[in-house]
């Protein structure tokens, strides 16, 4: 038995400014690893084709990795970069192959395709037309038909945050190899509702997504070989942005549509459940320092959310407004995850530890299509630690994986506030972040994290309370400030249906 197994792993902001080369699908500004050098780079961790590898090897098959290429989100990806991506992994299955596992994302939009993945399926297919395809997809998948038509076994992400890719990998590896052995023929179904859930309200740990992931799993033991629903990724002016479902079945395709139906209804019932409401950013800093007032001593920090600017979903990591609001509040023993800002890196790393410096921070990028212009904020502090910025994750999420912040700076402003800055983009999800930087979040009063709900996976245990606050960027949830125009109409809550 020989295998294909592969990663393309991106999630496109098409209002994002930051670029996607293909130096983004590699660790730090290098080249995805191929060959040997991938399957290090995943064997042992927590992902989906780390679970592809081992089941691979428990089989004993052979197998190549011709690529593993995972960036986080960002503008629309480089046709350069998708072309090399999937001239690797198409000319792998074209030397001849039994089945192809690949970890994919879903919602990758390139500068030519809206559906990267479909596109990508679409040439396998065309070199391989029988071969069996089995896919693992994050939960943010905008799901076209040509990832339906072309894949033989699809299986998403049950949680978010993503604790269970490696999970994911094993439920769409296995159906493919119980095909190859005979023991079982899938059957999938799969389908969509005119509904944009606003990701601050796509939590499994929540509801509406809860009921709906438990669902998904009751399914599951009830036979199915894979039953999943994607909430979607609405930050992308696709025609098909927003949720779907897709079930398969053993040689059952009554049953997969009866499901996947099933899932669709009961997603579309809760619609309304799957809406942001913005606070206004003065409550929410009022709220925060209300909070902190009343904790007992040692409780965890309170967290405030900048969730308009989150990186692992396509935000720039600069804009400034959150943080500028929290020094205006007077907020102190304050830890800030982080600034995007490589130029102010390096004049950090040039002054040195224990150096005062003035400087421009952040507000380097403008995002023009929607209208900001990066803004700067002026600030005086001390440099108080360098870092190189690698760290392996933790986990639960991405457990074992690698990342690279690149030269990271902590920046101690008035007030025992202290600002990371970071050369590379990396939501803090995960509490190695903060140990790569010297920075003990659990202590602190405040923690502010560019991020949304990933950052439940490793720090949820460490916080007192949480703010969230709207701040400006690329990832906001207000979806008439993004000016929405490809996307399919009428469409929930754009259109009341």
């Amino acid at each position: 038995m020989k295998l294909v197994i592969a990663q393309m792993k991106h999630e496109t902001n098409t209002f994002s400014p930051v670029p996607t080369p293909l130096t983004r699908f590699g660790h730090g500004g290098t080249h995805p690893p191929q060959g040997a050098a991938a399957i290090s780079a995943y064997r042992g961790t927590g992902s989906a084709i780390g679970a592809f590898i081992d089941l691979a090897e428990q089989a004993g098959a052979e197998f190549t990795v011709p690529i593993a290429a995972a960036a986080w989100p960002s503008g629309p990806v480089d046709d350069a970069a998708f072309e090399a991506i999937c001239a690797a992994i198409v000319d792998a299955v074209a030397q001849g192959c039994d089945a192809v596992l690949l970890d994919l994302h879903g919602a990758m939009v390139t500068q030519t395709f809206d559906d990267g993945e479909g596109e990508l399926l679409r040439r396998i297919r065309a070199v391989a037309p029988h071969v069996p395809i089995g896919v693992a997809l994050d939960m943010h998948t905008n799901l076209y038909d040509a990832m339906g038509q072309n894949a033989t076994v699809m299986a998403g992400y049950q949680t978010y945050p993503h604790v269970d890719m490696y999970e994911t990998g094993l439920r769409a590896g296995r159906a493919v190899l119980a095909l190859l052995a005979g023991k079982s023929a899938p059957t999938m179904a799969w389908g969509r509702q005119p509904m944009l859930p606003h990701v601050m309200r796509q939590s499994s740990e929540d509801s509406p997504n809860r009921e709906l992931q438990a669902r998904c799993r009751e399914m599951e033991a009830q036979g199915a070989l894979s039953a999943s629903v994607f909430v979607g990724f609405p930050n992308a002016d696709i025609e098909y942005a927003g949720l779907s479902a897709v079930v398969v079945t053993d040689n059952d395709p009554a049953l997969a549509r009866q499901y996947c139906d099933e899932l669709l209804v009961m997603a579309w019932t809760q619609r309304a459940a799957f809406v942001y409401q913005i606070d206004p950013l003065h409550s929410s800093m009022a709220r925060a320092k209300a909070l902190a007032d009343a904790k007992p001593v040692d409780s965890g920090p309170v967290v405030l959310l900048d969730h308009s600017d989150n990186c692992a979903s396509g935000g720039t990591m600069d804009t400034m407004t959150v943080l500028a609001a929290m020094l205006e509040a007077g907020l102190e023993d304050v830890a800030a995850f982080a600034v995007f800002d490589p130029q102010a890196v390096q004049e950090m790393v040039s002054a040195g530890v224990g150096a005062d410096v003035s400087l421009a921070l952040g507000g380097k990028l403008d995002m023009p299509a929607i209208g900001l212009e990066g803004k700067p904020l002026e600030v005086t502090g001390r440099v108080r630690r360098i870092s190189d910025g690698n760290y392996v994750n933790y986990g639960p999420m991405a457990r074992g994986e690698m990342n690279a912040m690149g030269p990271s700076v902590v920046l101690e402003l008035a007030g025992r506030f202290e600002v990371v800055v970071i050369s590379n983009h990396v939501e803090p999800h995960d509490l190695a972040a903060f140990v790569a930087v010297g920075i003990a979040p659990e202590r602190k009063k405040f923690l502010m994290l560019k991020s949304r709900v990933h950052w439940r996976a490793g720090l949820k245990s460490l916080a007192h309370a949480v703010v969230e606050c709207a701040g400006t960027g690329v990832c906001t949830s207000d979806y008439v400030a993004l000016g929405l125009s490809k996307v399919r109409r009428p469409i929930y809550p754009l259109e009341v249906m």
